[in-house]
């Protein structure tokens, strides 16, 4: 690669590969797609939280003209799989365990007589009590979710980021539907807040948060008579992780199934299986292509929302600003199957200062609500409000300024995380130095109701092994086949890296996705891993590709490979520009000699980047009404090198403004009967173009010393410290401590006129 000084591409903005196709309308989004013979699903979901499935008629709706089948889970090929997850759960067998668990579902000709048919569908329930309050799930009086046991494991964090967890443990004597718990201590807490000049101690909770994607949970799915296996056309994010787990539950070989990754209309983490598994179970019952697109309520009920958690948090300090103890003890719901999250949370809660004493216990509690699932940066925006809020306030007790005290505390490479693991690169002191010298915090002029609040988030990072082919046609066009699906913009870096590394303009790289048995091995789009996993095998590709193309010029100029240049797509001989080839010349001539101008390229495992980030937030308060006006935010973030600014500008943006969700709006509310109030845009206030503030962006290129090009993940950071911050900012503009999210006017109000300070 050339070095960093002489990048051409690297570094500069550049627009979206697949902004034009956007924009004009031509992308393919699973919904466009049509399939000849193509049946419509509808499924029928349980209005009940908790239940019993007395019996289905089916009659009815059978007679409805169009209609064509109507199934229950007794005629899936998925009849026997035990189900111990959202994607697990194709139809309920005997008993639903939450409002929105696919009970039948009826297949029709076309959308309309699917959802006539529906409404026929009679199904006879006993009804239970709903366990709808992970608070209350523990009570005596609570009824068990679970009577014989959780049916299976699992972690909703996987493949977010990589946590090394062994206190997870399910204890004989497990709480009341507590299906997992964490415990991890150093020190003596005890003693070290009980000698701590100042402590802070408060209760926080969050609320569950839909991840608000625009295009609803879709795919379409045709059977293949010849193999028995199944095509499955859908917005997947992780198409090798689906591929597996749905060839599992349907008792084929994975190369059986196959996935055709379409363009993502929003994911955040949730396009990951939860639909696909019971289309395809249909299509391969009535051999038939089956298409099925939710609609917004049942997309509500019925998919894998974030996490609901309550947090009780004490931070002990000296005098002098050290940090002496942290004690957490967090209750998480999981819905109605386990989620594994506790582990991350930990994690986040407990590694970014340093903490020589503490205690972190996790709980993690099944309800009758659904399973909750990734959504972006999973458990961190709900963790970081409880932990930076109460960083605040030690500072406040200290009489310190809260940037100087999180500079004072917060760890640096080489210090311990939570697990006693040491942090490898990390940049975070980095980047509150410079927000400190930021006009934003610097210059800060708040004035009445005003507040200025900041607060600081670090995403642990992961890796795939990953690969890429790249090849030159003899039109001069660099082809990249990519097996990771772009829903961020991680195409359009990757197109400079290519250009950067053989020589050409961007212009002439295009980046070509097939299928899951077509496409090279690749990192799911999930957990910030694509440009991280990726980058590597990209410049491994391209660099093999160069080599082949001098190898071809040398010969035909009749010079030295290391005497030759290849810049914007011309191969000359260094000092003689007048005899030259171009790139289409020289992949024309390999075709008919030497072969092919094709390479593959590889990047294994990698040591995490870790990234980092610190957000200001100002705030206007009206204590008359508590509503709250974010005036403008400041973002500063750590991303190892920008490989295309403008891509990883968008992002920062984008969750940004999705944080300004978590702090003022977002809450999916259930009632005691497990009921969600809230299944519409109508009902789950989104913020809207009107309530985003002034946003800036500070790029900071700490470059990673493992990763390819120095490169960090940079995708999840952005949402995580918005809401904490803007918390800080509130208290500082009113003098409350808002301890619930979202800070909704009669929250932020009542805590004004009739909170308590402790």
């Amino acid at each position: 690669m050339p070095k960093p000084a002489e990048f051409t591409y690297i570094g500069t903005p550049r627009k979206s590969v697949e902004g034009d196709r956007k924009v004009r309308g031509i992308d393919c989004y699973t919904s466009d797609y049509t399939v000849p013979g193509c049946l419509h699903a509808r499924p029928i979901l349980s209005p009940y939280a908790h239940a019993r499935i007395v019996g289905v008629d089916k009659s009815a709706a059978l007679e409805v003209d169009g209609v064509t089948h109507v199934l229950t889970a007794d005629d899936l090929p998925t009849r026997d799989q035990v189900i111990k997850s959202r994607g697990t759960c194709t139809l309920a067998g005997d008993v639903v365990r939450f409002v929105g668990q696919p009970v039948a579902v009826v297949v029709a000709e076309s959308a309309e007589a699917a959802a006539n048919g529906a409404e026929l569908v009679a199904v006879e329930y006993e009804e239970f009590a709903a366990i709808a309050n992970f608070v209350t799930a523990t009570n005596a009086e609570a009824a068990v979710l679970w009577p014989d046991g959780l049916p299976g494991e699992g972690s909703i964090a996987e493949g977010h980021a990589e946590v090394d967890d062994d206190s997870a443990e399910p204890p004989e004597d497990m709480p009341k539907n507590v299906h997992l718990t964490h415990h991890h201590s150093r020190g003596d807490v005890a003693v070290a807040l009980a000698a701590a000049d100042a402590v802070a101690h408060r209760q926080y909770a969050t609320s569950r948060v839909h991840q608000g994607y625009i295009e609803p949970q879709v795919c379409t799915v045709v059977p293949d008579r010849r193999t028995g296996g199944v095509t499955i056309y859908a917005p997947i994010q992780g198409p090798l992780w689906a591929r597996d787990a749905i060839a599992a539950m349907l008792g084929l070989k994975p190369h059986l199934v196959r996935i055709e990754v379409m363009t993502v209309g929003g994911g955040f983490g949730s396009k990951n299986g939860i639909l696909e598994p019971l289309v395809a179970a249909v299509a391969l019952a009535i051999n038939r292509p089956v298409t099925c697109v939710l609609s917004r309520t049942e997309d509500f009920l019925t998919t894998t929302p974030s996490s609901g958690c309550t947090w009780d948090m004490e931070i002990g300090a000296a005098t002098d600003g050290t940090i002496t103890a942290l004690r957490a003890a967090i209750r998480m719901d999981a819905g109605a199957f386990a989620s594994g999250l506790g582990s991350l949370v930990a994690l986040l809660l407990g590694s970014y200062y340093r903490f020589p004493n503490l205690q972190i216990d996790v709980e993690e509690v099944n309800t009758t609500t659904p399973h909750c699932g990734p959504y972006r940066a999973p458990g961190a925006p709900q963790a970081i409000f409880a932990l930076e809020s109460t960083i605040d306030e030690v500072a406040a007790k200290l009489g310190m300024d809260p940037l100087e005290f999180r500079i004072q505390n917060c760890v640096v490479t080489g210090d311990p995380m939570y697990n006693d693991e040491l942090w490898p690169s990390v940049g975070i002191r980095e980047c509150l130095e410079a927000m400190r010298e930021h006009p934003a915090w610097k210059d800060r002029d708040d004035g009445p109701n005003e507040g200025t609040g900041i607060a600081l988030a670090i995403w642990p990072g992961g890796h795939m092994p990953s690969a890429t082919i790249c090849r030159v046609g003899g039109d001069g066009i660099i082809r990249l086949h990519i097996g990771s699906p772009d829903i961020s913009g991680t195409h359009s870096s990757q197109v400079l890296v290519a250009a950067e590394t053989i020589g050409v303009s961007p212009d002439q790289i295009e980046i070509i996705t097939g299928d899951t048995e077509s496409n090279p091995h690749s990192a799911a789009a999930a957990g910030s891993l694509v440009t991280y996993s990726l980058t590597g095998a990209v410049i491994a590709a391209a660099e093999r590709v160069r080599e082949q193309l001098l190898n071809v010029a040398a010969e035909k100029l009749e010079a030295h490979i290391d005497d030759l240049l290849i810049k914007d797509g011309i191969v000359h001989v260094s000092g003689v520009p007048g005899v030259s080839f171009t790139i289409a010349e020289l992949a024309a001539d390999a075709q008919s000699g030497t072969g092919p101008i094709i390479a593959d390229g590889q990047s294994g495992s990698i040591i995490n980047a870790p990234a980092a980030t610190v957000q200001l937030v100002k705030v206007n308060v009206d204590s008359d009404t508590g509503a709250v006006t974010p005036l403008n935010m400041v973002a500063v973030q750590d991303v190892g090198r920008a490989i295309n600014p403008l891509m990883v500008e968008g992002q920062i943006h984008g969750g940004a403004i999705q944080g300004v969700g978590w702090a003022f709006h977002e809450a999916m509310i259930y009632d005691d009967d497990g009921q969600l109030l809230t299944s519409s845009f109508i009902d789950y206030d989104l913020p809207k173009a009107h309530h985003a503030p002034t946003l800036e962006t500070v790029l900071l290129e700490n470059a990673s010393p493992s990763g390819p090009l120095g490169v960090r993940c940079v995708g999840e950071p952005p949402i995580i410290p918005g809401a904490a911050a803007a918390a800080n900012a509130v208290r500082q503009a009113c003098g409350a401590r808002v301890t619930q999210l979202p800070m909704r006017p009669e929250v932020v109000w009542n805590e004004i006129h009739n909170g308590t300070d402790t």
